[in-house]
């Protein structure tokens, strides 16, 4: 079967190596949040969703310790902590279909570097081939650049319906977002679904952590 989109390169999940301390997870439904910084959206959105596990993923060893400390202290069960690469935790943990709703929010836009934008990179078919019929994704900027660039990738290579909203100057999902609005900046968030019928070429991958073993 062909793919539904037009994105070219591909990841080679097998050379991925698994994250450190890597615990496997169960295929249920979940929600994922890829750079969840200090986990001020996490940890919100955790409270308000008690019967919806979050797995809120941050790479930076500083971030990460202050979001875990928090965690800890709310105790909520239906929020999981993790200190790894999104991407290598992403190829061994996640099955096919399983994510509901991924947030990627204020994400650094890499301005020297196009290809290491999400749209732009081989990772994101991954993602896609994890996000459940109907999934979707809110990638939110305060760049309207990136934001633009990133409808062009959805219309011409992504072949992706979305929505795109412009967030209220009372929003307070993260410490960035604040800090943008604060100083008078406009922040914009797409909201991308993921059509059932759509394909990728990872559709069926399992989760590394099962072939390794």
């Amino acid at each position: 079967m062909q793919p539904s989109h037009h994105f070219e390169r591909l990841l080679n999940v097998h050379a991925l190596y698994a994250p450190r301390d890597f615990v496997a997870i169960d295929d249920t439904p979940m929600c994922l949040e890829i750079g969840a910084g200090k986990g001020k959206h996490a940890l919100i959105f955790a409270e308000n969703h008690p019967d919806t596990t979050l797995y809120a993923i941050e790479r930076t060893q500083e971030k990460y310790q202050a979001f875990i400390k928090l965690a800890t202290q709310k105790s909520l069960p239906n929020l999981h902590a993790i200190h790894a690469d999104a991407i290598a935790w992403t190829a061994f943990a996640v099955y096919p279909k399983q994510i509901q709703t991924c947030f990627i929010l204020y994400p650094n836009p890499e301005s020297k570097n196009k290809n290491q934008r999400f749209l732009n990179m081989p990772f994101f078919e991954l993602l896609l081939s994890k996000m459940a019929d109907d999934g979707q994704i809110v990638l939110a900027s305060n760049i309207a650049e990136y934001v633009s660039e990133a409808q062009q990738l959805l219309d011409s290579v992504w072949r992706l319906p979305y929505t795109k909203r412009y967030i209220p100057s009372s929003s307070a999902r993260t410490h960035f977002e604040i800090k943008y609005l604060a100083r008078g900046e406009t922040c914009q968030e797409l909201i991308i679904t993921k059509p059932a019928q759509y394909s990728t070429r990872f559709d069926t991958l399992l989760p590394l952590s099962l072939e390794r073993t």
